[in-house]
């Protein structure tokens, strides 16, 4: 059975990790950008009507709508 040197096992380590860091950061990017978007775009009132302001009890310390 053939042995790989060493350099070959390090070089292949390096390529596989840059290549595994490109993809981690290229998917980093985009779940970024998606999430800008949906933060940037306006809301509506049916939907803040939907899920209305929670305050805090006084008596009870529960927060309720």
């Amino acid at each position: 059975m053939p042995v790989i040197p060493q350099i070959v096992l390090w070089a292949a380590g390096a390529v596989a990790t840059y290549a595994l860091a490109r993809l981690a950061r290229r998917e980093y990017q985009r779940i970024n950008e998606e999430l800008e978007a949906a933060r940037l775009q306006p809301v509506k009132a049916a939907d803040r009507a939907q899920h209305p302001t929670l305050r805090r009890d006084p008596d009870t310390g529960i927060y309720r709508p």
